[in-house]
């Protein structure tokens, strides 16, 4: 199966639309657009507390306070709190996403508002005054870092205002002490302390889970994947099986042919069916090969051979079924191991080769084979027009093909999954002088007999 990947020609680049930037965008978006809606609801729940501890403090527990001052600081908080729920409702263009700088202005609001009315109650003598590890937390869990490091800062700095500038509070019939400079201090360290834990281990909880839904992600990719590789492995052995009879009869008409009096006294005909001879036995042997590794990426009957051996019939089968295509083959410093000659492995080279000479049909290709902390490396260079940016970003997935036809893209595809299931990998590259260059990795070990005894 060739590979039919990813050369663009320059009308099919120009032919083929552009994805809309809203797709990549609007995740964003609306994650901007929560944020601020969380900020919001966290604001109200903030205006009604407050308003309910300034009123029960001042007529419940008759500690008199500046209503005037801290009631006018509540209801602006209120009005930029309303503003923010407006600037919500039209966050849902692409030009006027929430961006990470807003929320932080709106976190400062927060502060300021939280820092007067603290200075109108017994600044630090108050015991709201760790609110503040409040505001940090919500910013450890919205912004990013150089935000969140300096929210730490800004609070830090309020908490050493409020030690020096405060109103303090007319508590009836009771005398509080001045706190001393040691205990000021003491309470200062604690709250950096906890403001700069609480933005380390958020930060890191945070990651974590975001490599973890990263990682399920993959999972749940590469379980597709692999159940669009049974399905394909099903059909294949299916159609594989309804080809065995029709090649069959067309190998004993071809050798009828050969042996006729017409045929055989014309040479230009007899070329033409020896051709055709060499054609139909590819198309049985790889039948075969369907039929033998189909589900699976070993056959069920391997064969041992020599890593030298391999590769040396690989290329020159290849050679001898592509006539007139020039293939320079290198093999460099490669141990000659025993390795299980894989059907599966075959294709995959096979398919990569196939690819890079419709890239360039007319040029030499080159396959050069060397060992690299055991790891078979294998590198397929072409002079073609080389990979297209949007083909290189999705190398690798199901159906991404340059020559528009249905289904195309699968040979790759099968390819990559061929060298994660040994454990290596494919890549691909543009060359700097020109065409392209892909790579695939398999772990020596992975191709050894012995590795497969004991996989069983």
């Amino acid at each position: 199966m060739p590979l039919e990947n990813r050369r663009l020609s320059p009308t099919e680049t120009e032919a083929r639309p552009a994805p809309p930037a809203e797709v990549g965008q609007a995740p964003e978006h609306q994650a901007g657009r929560n944020n601020l809606l969380q900020l919001v609801q966290l604001r109200w729940l903030a205006v009604a507390g407050q308003l309910a501890t300034i009123l029960c403090v001042h007529f419940a527990l008759d500690v008199q306070l500046p209503l005037l001052e801290m009631l006018t600081l509540l209801a602006a908080l209120a009005l930029f709190n309303v503003a923010s729920w407006l600037r919500s409702r039209v966050a849902t263009g692409v030009g006027s996403r929430v961006l990470n700088g807003e929320l932080f202005a709106g976190l400062l609001v927060d502060v300021g508002v939280l820092s007067g009315q603290l200075f109108y109650s017994g600044g630090i003598t108050n015991p709201f005054i760790f609110l503040f590890l409040l505001q940090v937390a919500v910013g450890a869990v919205l912004l990013r870092p150089r935000y969140i490091w300096a929210m730490v800062a800004l609070t830090s700095l309020c908490f050493i205002a409020l030690t020096q500038w405060h109103r303090p509070l007319r508590l009836p019939d009771l005398s509080i002490p001045a706190l001393s400079t040691h205990y000021v201090g003491g309470l200062l360290l604690c709250f950096a302390l906890n403001a700069a834990l609480l933005v380390i281990f958020i930060t890191r909880i945070g990651r974590n889970l975001r490599q973890r839904d990263a990682r399920l992600a993959d999972l749940r990719q590469r379980a597709a994947e692999e159940e669009h590789i049974v399905r394909m492995g099903l059909l294949a052995s299916g159609a594989a099986h309804e080809l065995g009879t029709p090649l069959a009869t067309l190998s004993v008409i071809l050798g009828d042919w050969s042996r006729m009096a017409p045929f055989a006294g014309d040479p230009e005909l007899r070329e033409e069916i020896e051709e055709m001879q060499v054609q139909l036995k590819r198309c049985k042997t790889i039948v075969s090969g369907i039929l033998l590794s189909a589900g699976e990426a070993r056959g069920e009957a391997p064969i041992e051979r020599g890593l030298h051996d391999f590769l040396d019939e690989l290329v020159a089968e290849w050679r001898s079924t592509r006539p007139g295509q020039q293939l320079h083959y290198e093999r460099e410093g490669l141990p000659d191991l025993p390795i299980i000659s894989d059907f599966a492995l075959k294709q995959m080279v096979g398919n990569v080769l196939d690819n890079a000479l419709e890239a360039a049909p007319q040029a030499p290709l080159r396959l050069l084979a060397f060992c690299e902390d055991e790891t078979l490396v294998l590198r397929v260079l072409d002079r073609g027009p080389g990979f297209a940016p949007a083909m290189l970003e999705r190398f690798g997935k199901p159906y991404q093909s340059s020559k528009g036809k249905p289904g195309g893209g699968l040979g790759l595809f099968l390819s990559v999954n061929v060298a994660r299931t040994l454990g290596g990998r494919i890549e691909a590259r543009n060359r700097p002088d020109g065409g392209a260059e892909v790579s695939m990795r398999l772990p020596l070990a992975a191709l050894s007999p012995h590795q497969k005894e004991h996989d069983e």
